[in-house]
């Protein structure tokens, strides 16, 4: 979402939802200047903007920005505190006192109110600091692994330098060769590279989601990227 997107719609608009990565183009964000922009466009026009923010965590280490000046602009703010954070499961939304009021009220409404929030506020509170002070790292492994991955034949990386730390893997082969190849890959060395594989848009091709997280931090491309090398082939060979 750019300025030029907001301008080319001409329709009133009540609200524009800003998602922050882009979860389904591989953790792509905006750069800071094209969001900066959005945001002016957003307020000359007297449109409020609303941050999808899921993984709004993962993107200060690429920003270097604090994530109050990424949120700065915009009406409101979702966050997730069990992707990234890993808590047991929650989320929290921030704005205005009077737009929050009016937000709890049809969470109500909605039938979206928990009797105790107890367990998930513990459990984010309890990992929070850890795991924000976590991400640039995370980061910068993401960046190591993603040009190790370049380097693999029938395999490429969307985006082609990551903005944080998940991005795309896309294969030449069928997201069953990949699948078969994962699991056979599994069975004899006991490791299991990547999740599930779907096929993409370009046929004959396939696409899988990768998160780096802490195991990948804990592993260097010695130890990782000859697995991907062996699951190559074996797509291949199927």
């Amino acid at each position: 979402m750019l300025a030029r997107d907001l301008e080319a719609s001409r329709q009133p608009l009540a609200c524009v939802v800003v998602e922050l990565p882009i979860r389904e183009a591989g953790g792509q964000l905006p750069g800071w200047d094209e969001l900066e922009a959005l945001k002016a466009s957003a307020r000359q026009r007297g449109v409020r903007l609303h941050m999808d923010g899921a993984r709004l965590w993962e993107c200060a280490a690429h920003y270097r920005k604090s994530y109050a000046e990424i949120a700065e602009g915009f009406e409101s703010v979702y966050v997730s505190v069990y992707k990234g954070i890993g808590a047991l499961s929650g989320a929290l939304l921030a704005g205005s006192e009077d737009f929050i009021a009016n937000a709890r009220l049809w969470r109500r409404r909605m039938g979206g109110t928990l009797y105790h929030l107890s367990p998930m506020v513990v459990s984010a509170a309890m990992r929070f600091d850890e795991r924000i002070a976590s991400m640039p790292a995370l980061y910068e492994r993401t960046l190591d692994f993603a040009a190790g991955l370049a380097t693999q034949p029938g395999l490429r990386v969307n985006p082609a330098v990551p903005q944080t730390n998940m991005l795309h893997l896309h294969f030449d082969a069928t997201a069953d060769a990949v699948l078969n190849a994962r699991d056979e890959l599994a069975v004899t060395t006991r490791c299991w590279l990547i999740d599930g594989v779907q096929p993409s848009t370009v046929p004959g091709w396939s696409v899988s989601e990768l998160y780096v997280g802490d195991r990948l931090l804990q592993l260097d491309n010695a130890r990782v990227l000859p697995l991907f090398a062996r699951l190559c082939e074996g797509m291949r060979g199927a």
